[in-house]
């Protein structure tokens, strides 16, 4: 039913490296979401007014939030696909978090209103005559709602998409939500014990759970989140595959959306190697990974000196302090200045975001520990965390 969907309004649907295939999908989504949503808030608005149950009307409430976030993912997904302007120089791809933080604000204030008006219910019942009609509307809903569960998180996959996937895990909630209905209300027929105030309470406290959720999910991206590690994995394992390149290191990689992402790192290369040679080969590297992973990166050149038997034994050595010192925090852009009274050896140090050391002390045990190796070694140490 998803490839049918997709395929009836999408050209080429497949495609998703295609950013214009992509916000295409996104919308059709969103598209899918307005539709099913409004039809389930109109069968329970109508229920739960004739039968008075305020646990069926916080639920059509709530499908009609679900359908204002797909209506808000689609405005998301239209509006960043925009191309990039004078004030937006990375595009305006972030506007699709933006959207679905606006949402969960909205999703949460109403799920508190209406917990307010379950607890009402609660303290004065009023009693509610559900009929078997009711009951057939609340088994439609569970069962559009799980298959909304199953069309978002494949369309959320197909197209990388965070504001997506987060709507397949609401429309699962809501499968919960509403089964919570559907069970008070079968009890409430059987036993006439009234729990339309405690399931409405349920539902209320599953949207507003929900749209906390969903402000951790899309407001991640927004404060700068750590990259994949898969992607950092794929970015490390290309640039070391390139005949020349010794090592990298101070990798960064800013996410301006799917198919908007900027990356930093320096390369380091053989200082006897013409330099013309290692320009030409970090512009190809720059090129092929803007083709191959669009990925915008812009590579700082490093030259190492290597083969150098006296500097290289020394660097083992420092390596095996800092490792004993600090577990898990690698090296780079190691030199020597060998000097007749003493020798400057220079180094930056990634210390993990764990260590608890200031930087003052992180370079005080160091130096400590390498002036152990011969008094006249001065350290000369760059911190930095990540």
């Amino acid at each position: 039913m998803t490839k049918l969907i997709l395929k009836l309004f999408v050209r080429d649907y497949q495609n998703t490296n295609d950013l214009n295939v992509r916000d295409k999908c996104g919308r059709v989504a969103g598209l899918v979401g307005i539709v099913t949503n409004l039809l389930l808030f109109a069968m329970k608005i109508v229920v739960g007014t004739l039968f008075h149950s305020v646990s069926i009307t916080a639920d059509a409430v709530n499908n009609l939030t679900d359908s204002g976030s797909s209506i808000v993912t689609m405005v998301g997904f239209k509006l960043a696909g925009k191309p990039a302007d004078e004030k937006h120089p990375y595009g305006h791809a972030r506007i699709e978090y933006l959207a679905g933080v606006i949402v969960s604000f909205i999703v949460v204030f109403l799920g508190l209103q209406l917990g307010m008006t379950s607890i009402q219910k609660i303290v004065t019942p009023e009693e509610n005559v559900l009929t078997p009609v009711a009951l057939v509307v609340l088994v439609i809903s569970i069962l559009v709602k799980l298959w909304q569960c199953l069309f978002y998180r494949k369309v959320g996959r197909m197209i990388q998409s965070e504001a997506v996937a987060a709507t397949s895990n609401d429309s699962r909630n809501d499968v919960i939500a509403t089964s919570a209905v559907l069970i008070g209300a079968i009890i409430t027929m059987v036993t006439g014990i009234n729990l339309d105030g405690y399931m409405g309470a349920v539902v209320a406290l599953f949207i507003v759970v929900s749209g906390v959720q969903l402000i951790l999910s899309t407001a991640d991206p927004l404060l700068g989140q750590a990259p994949d590690d898969a992607l950092v994995k794929e970015i490390r394992d290309k640039i070391l595959s390139y005949d020349g390149v010794i090592g990298m290191h101070d990798l960064a990689v800013h996410n301006y959306g799917v198919g908007r992402c900027f990356a930093s790192v320096h390369c380091e290369v053989d200082a006897h190697r013409d330099i013309l040679e290692s320009h030409d080969l970090i512009d190809n590297i720059e090129r092929e990974f803007q083709k191959e992973l669009n990925i915008h990166l812009v590579i700082h050149l490093d030259p190492v000196v290597v083969g150098d038997p006296r500097t290289d034994a020394l660097k083992g050595e420092v390596q095996a302090i800092v490792q004993k010192l600090y577990p898990g925090a690698p090296i780079h852009d190691f030199r020597v200045v060998w000097g007749v009274t003493h020798s400057n050896i220079v180094f930056d140090m990634v210390v993990p975001f764990s260590v608890s050391d200031s930087d003052d002390t992180v370079r005080s045990r160091i130096e400590e520990a390498v002036c152990a190796l011969d008094p006249t070694y001065r350290t000369v140490v760059t911190i930095d965390r990540g």
